[in-house]
């Protein structure tokens, strides 16, 4: 897509999808391409047919084949100094955190406090950061998603080939995620395992919330104590299946809700530990396991504690 000066595509553009892209959505597609146009104006430019993949309306989760004929119409890009970026010191942050970087792939441990991408009021998140970081990067696209305030291993793929291969992964359950939390009491070393299905509730507010419900989607992780602190307990969590906010609702079924979580966890607690410094979900994707076509090893990834939850050892570890 060729812009003009102003900034802006100044006529009808026709583009021709590329293989590469075979799988994605039309928005995440356009989203990618026309960098520093609101997204309201991106879907609405979808939905009212000035759009057109092969001459048809389509809508924004339409999966391209690759090859379409692309319409797109004339277009103002905002400026840059009126686009959202993010500032310096997240981008510092978020370049720090980056673990692991090839022509495929790049590992971040993600900070927590920092939403995986932009939108519902969030100006941006990792994945503009990253765009940002990496502007000369064509394909740059999110392979599994963390909580705003879960921190630890993500993975960007580089590649579509990349992408459609770790997503086939997920769906066959045959990437390997270790999480750590922080949870409230002494968490039975026989509780290895909570099965519960899960059902996702949207509240008047518009708030999401995930309950243990008999009709609900199977669920299930498994559990292990890692060690035992002065009235919490540090477990490892493996999610079996992929639910969301599965690790936190299980653990609050299990009667250990997670330490910081404002939306499953015990208020009183959070309160009087926000008083001592502590005021984020401790919970931590802390390694990431992955085989990706054509290797001959796996690839294993590890992202170590931030210093808030690092602290928290410190501070409740029994006979320091």
């Amino acid at each position: 897509m060729q812009l003009s000066n102003s900034g802006a595509l100044t006529q009808v553009t026709n583009v021709k999808v590329d293989p590469e892209s075979a799988g994605q959505r039309l928005d995440n597609f356009l989203l990618a391409r026309l960098k520093g146009v609101p997204k309201s104006r991106i879907y609405r430019i979808i939905r009212t047919g000035e759009v057109r993949v092969n001459g048809a309306r389509v809508k924004p989760d339409y999966k391209l084949a690759g090859g379409e004929d692309l319409r797109i119409p004339p277009i103002r890009l905002a400026e840059r100094n009126e686009a959202p970026t993010p500032a310096g010191g997240v981008l510092k942050e978020i370049e720090a955190a980056i673990l692991y970087e090839d022509d495929r792939l790049l590992v971040v441990n993600k900070p927590s406090g920092i939403a995986v991408h932009g939108g519902s009021g969030i100006a941006y998140g990792l994945i503009e950061a990253l765009r940002v970081l990496r502007p000369e990067q064509r394909f740059l696209e999110l392979v599994h998603r963390l909580d705003r305030d879960t921190s630890g291993v993500i993975l960007v793929a580089k590649k579509r080939s990349v992408l459609r291969a770790l997503h086939d992964d997920l769906r066959e359950r045959q990437m390997e995620k270790v999480y750590w939390a922080f949870v409230v009491g002494s968490w039975p070393a026989k509780k290895r395992r909570i099965e519960a299905p899960l059902s996702k509730n949207e509240l008047k507010s518009g708030e999401r919330v995930v309950k243990v419900s008999a009709g609900g989607k199977a669920s299930m992780t498994d559990f292990r104590v890692i060690e035992r602190l002065e009235g919490f307990t540090w477990v490892e969590a493996k999610p079996i299946t992929g639910r969301t906010h599965q690790i936190r609702v299980h653990a609050q079924f299990a009667g250990f809700p997670i330490v910081g979580d404002s939306k499953y966890g015990i208020d009183g607690v959070n309160k009087d530990l926000r008083k001592e410094g502590f005021k984020r979900l401790c919970l931590h994707a802390a390694r990431l396991r992955i085989q990706l076509p054509g290797d001959k090893a796996p690839l294993e990834f590890e992202a170590p504690l931030d210093e808030e939850m690092e602290r928290f050892v410190q501070q409740y570890r029994q006979n320091k």
